[in-house]
């Protein structure tokens, strides 16, 4: 299977080049200079595995666009370009669901690897996809967090953290440990965006006191998920 590739960049100096190093690795790309031009194609197969949106677009901003791609793909893997590497930037992509960021001028083999290990987890078939937390049920395949009293809908990354903490359900687990292993890079814009995707979490769990996502500083987190 090829991989499908949303290309939304207005520079079309840096847009060409990455779209010629991207079908280099074998990727197929779809390069949209007019971001507007990729709201027809929601109505209809959304033929892509993953979406690359510059922030920084006329007419139509990346975070705006975003919202629009995941309100019709809800399960839809994002990864934001950012030229002004700027705190504020990078926690808003995250809160609208961002699965990465990363800044421009990017490094090409960073962004293959971190498309790489999105996909790693997105195109990954789970044997097992509903997991009893609680009063809650996680149905992995659906993205779905449900409660008697509402449904969440998650994010494939706030998914691929809550798999993890389950792992490790009534244990210590460390910061350090979280950040290797999903975001595969521990810095300070990483570590804010676990403290985001926790404080998150702890929101959707709030139908049931039993279930608690403990931080300990300078360590990490202590994790309690009652089974039923």
């Amino acid at each position: 299977m090829k991989i499908k590739i949303l290309l939304a960049e207005d520079d079309s100096d840096f847009g060409m080049i990455l779209k010629q190093y991207l079908e280099l690795e074998d990727f197929e790309v779809v390069w949209f200079q007019n971001p507007e031009d990729i709201l027809p194609v929601l109505q209809s197969d959304f033929p892509f595995h993953i979406g690359i949106l510059d922030i920084m677009m006329p007419n139509l901003d990346g975070f705006s666009l975003a919202k629009m791609i995941l309100k019709a793909k809800t399960d839809f893997p994002v990864l934001f370009l950012t030229a002004k590497n700027q705190k504020i930037d990078r926690l808003t992509g995250l809160k609208i669901g961002a699965d990465d960021y990363i800044s421009k001028p990017c490094d090409p083999e960073e962004l293959i690897l971190r498309i790489k290990n999105i996909l790693k987890r997105t195109l990954v078939s789970e044997t097992v996809t509903q997991y009893s937390i609680g009063s809650y049920i996680l149905d992995t395949e659906k993205l779905l967090l449900s409660h008697a009293k509402e449904k969440i809908r998650l994010t494939i990354r706030e998914k691929d953290l809550l798999l993890y903490l389950l792992k490790f359900n009534h244990k210590t687990i460390k910061r350090d440990d979280i950040l290797d292993n999903l975001w595969e890079t521990n810095d300070y814009f990483t570590g804010r965006s676990l403290d985001v995707f926790i404080s998150r979490l702890r929101k959707y769990f709030q139908h049931d006191d039993k279930i608690k996502i403990q931080s300990l500083r300078g360590i990490g987190f202590e994790i309690d998920f009652p089974e039923s």
